[in-house]
């Protein structure tokens, strides 16, 4: 059994791909494929479920997951110790749910280049539950994920809140909603609604606003940035976080606003997690402080 063996399953788990993973490791699809078909001989063990949508772990390999993970933290801590702090190669990558994206993820991920040049960073959009699964999975370094105030923080992750923000009604200026101070259920009823797919936070809560009540017409998408266009291109209203919606581009050429919505004292927090683990590799561990130095950036305000 070689380290490598090892890193190459978990590229595969983090990936969901053979030939992902084959891209990011610089070898060839069969190369690695005979690779992990090795070392599932050697163990007794299938670690992957092979399916045309790509690979993931099997029952099995599942199973085994925290001893390999434990296996290349241990080597981490080696190279670490060693003076190699974080190998140059090294992929760091965020899954979120497309929220407060371009205020806070990207000033974060330019200025992370600046300080990593030859790391690379892959932010992928997801819902919370696969995002939890892939940290749990390793397939995601980080995750930025909403909660609503009182949720249940999951075990097995440090969670640290980086904005706190409020609901609020996201419209195109010309929009009759645009013209109210604040707005009604009643009000947002009777327009067009663009609403987050099940499975996000902001779905669970319009349904709890709404009372099971229907709007007059409503879209499903998925993930703030695709609703935040949809709005722009007049096709409705849709709710976000405030902190989705302030210093969006869209927002600052004036293609959109927002108003708050009426009695209303729920809080969105938008939070960054990752898997507790006795070694974090030194990039995933720099990105993650700087998210939360962007993020108290943006709390104290100009």
């Amino acid at each position: 059994m070689r380290i490598e063996q090892l890193e190459y399953i978990a590229a595969v788990t983090r990936l969901g791909s053979l030939r992902r993973a084959a891209e990011e490791l610089r070898l060839s699809q069969p190369a690695l494929s005979e690779t992990v078909r090795n070392l599932e001989r050697e163990l007794g063990v299938d670690l992957l479920e092979r399916k045309r949508s790509g690979a993931t772990m099997s029952a099995g390999g599942r199973e085994l997951l925290p001893h390999i993970v434990g296996v290349l933290e241990a080597v981490d801590r080696l190279r670490s110790a060693a003076g190699e702090q974080h190998r140059v190669s090294r992929m760091v990558r965020v899954g979120t749910v497309n929220a407060a994206t371009v205020p806070l993820l990207i000033p974060v991920v330019r200025n992370f280049r600046t300080a990593h040049p030859v790391t690379q960073v892959e932010v992928v959009g997801a819902q919370q539950a696969e995002i939890h699964r892939s940290l749990t999975e390793g397939g995601f370094d980080l995750g930025l994920v909403n909660h609503l105030d009182g949720d249940d923080v999951p075990a097995g992750f440090e969670s640290t809140e980086l904005l706190r923000g409020r609901p609020v009604v996201c419209v195109r200026p010309d929009s009759p909603l645009a013209s109210l101070r604040v707005v009604s259920v009643e009000d947002l009823l009777g327009v067009p609604l663009i609403a987050m797919r099940a499975g996000y936070v902001m779905h669970r809560y319009v349904h709890r606003l709404l009372g099971g009540r229907a709007p007059s017409f409503s879209y499903s998408t998925d993930g703030a940035e695709m609703g935040k266009l949809m709005v722009a291109e007049g096709l409705g209203a849709t709710v976000l976080p405030d902190f989705s919606v302030v210093g969006d581009p869209l927002e600052r050429s004036g293609a959109l606003t927002h108003r708050p919505l009426t009695d209303d004292t729920t809080r969105v927090l938008l939070m960054l997690q990752r898997r507790r683990a006795e070694s974090v590799p030194r990039a995933a561990r720099d990105l993650y402080e700087a998210f939360v130095r962007r993020a108290r950036e943006l709390t104290a305000g100009p």
